[in-house]
């Protein structure tokens, strides 16, 4: 079996096929273009610099483009980077594409079975029958999309399998504190992101929609909040639509995060606390995977930059 990119030590030479996970056309200093790309197969990502590269180049090691790879794994600045020292383009045709295609760590039917019982808990009517509606309208989306362009949960099904670990963690402090509205933190949980399903595309390159660019998943959940309960005749001016929509509009916790309000509810401070945890951990883990025991992970840029020991 061949050697996929988690498998190499730093030092060793490379040479696998890939596909281009991020691809940016830059200028450096010395006025000649690069690709700063981000190479990636089922095991996990590594990033690496095309140099003197031409607008030919730009366009042929796209995102989403299947790749040979030849070089050397090198460190840069804590991180693992590849050398490159060859680049070629694969007909997708010619590979099987599961081999490059990172998945959620429990099964689609399983995950969709869950959310059905945790509807039952949405015991406000309201917010019950804006979940199930938005559900139902972006069932394939959500159970295939990432989560994120990079960082946290960026693959397919991270989506539903971010949310799903909200909504477990949800439960557990609704169980823990009695003083927390349960419906609506498992509401708020089920809906946070839920625009990412027309904010990003892709799975084997994820990419951000015009859409997503201009708007953002929060400004598109609220909007579909909106339309829903306009569909299903439920007053968007009653107090459970505002709080369901607070919960949303809040969650990313600051104003230069992207929230355009503050968390004003207790059950919106701990939908935002969890988020991060989930991710914080998510991100953690991933670079955890690729560490020695005995060794520092990577820094990794989520988590301002640290980095994090593995124990044994």
């Amino acid at each position: 079996m061949s050697k996929r990119i988690t498998d190499y030590k730093n030092g060793e030479q490379m040479s696998l096929e890939a596909v281009i996970k991020l691809s940016d056309y830059r200028l450096a200093k010395n006025g000649k273009h690069f690709l700063s790309l981000v190479f990636e197969d089922k095991s996990g990502q590594i990033p690496g610099k095309y140099w003197d590269a031409s607008e030919q180049d730009a366009n042929d090691f796209k995102v989403g483009a299947i790749v040979q790879l030849d070089g050397k794994r090198d460190l840069y600045q804590g991180k693992p980077q590849v050398t490159i020292a060859r680049l070629g383009v694969i007909d997708p045709n010619t590979v099987d594409m599961s081999r490059f295609v990172q998945t959620a760590p429990e099964k689609r039917s399983d995950m969709e079975n869950e959310f059905e019982d945790v509807f039952l808990q949405i015991t406000n009517g309201a917010w019950n029958r804006i979940v199930r509606y938005l559900f139902k309208k972006f069932h394939e989306q959500f159970f295939t999309s990432p989560a994120a362009k990079s960082n946290h949960h960026d693959f397919q099904g991270g989506l539903a399998f971010h949310t799903l670990s909200m909504v477990r963690l949800a439960e557990k402090i609704s169980d823990q504190y009695a003083q927390v509205n349960r419906a609506l933190l498992i509401a708020g949980a089920c809906l946070h992101d839920l625009g990412k399903v027309i904010e990003l595309l892709g799975n084997l390159g994820i990419e951000y929609t015009f859409e997503g660019n201009m708007i953002g998943h929060i400004t598109i959940v609220d909007e579909e909040i909106t339309l829903a309960a306009k569909e299903l005749d439920i007053k968007l001016d009653s107090e459970d639509m505002i709080l369901l929509r607070h919960m949303v509009l809040s969650h990313h916790g600051l104003l230069e995060y992207g929230s355009p309000e503050r968390p004003k509810l207790l059950e919106a401070e701990i939908l935002h606390d969890i988020d991060v945890l989930d991710a914080s951990i998510n991100m953690i883990s991933k670079a955890l995977d690729k560490t020695d025991p005995g060794n520092f992970s990577e820094r990794i840029f989520g988590m301002d930059n640290r980095s994090f020991y593995k124990h044994s």
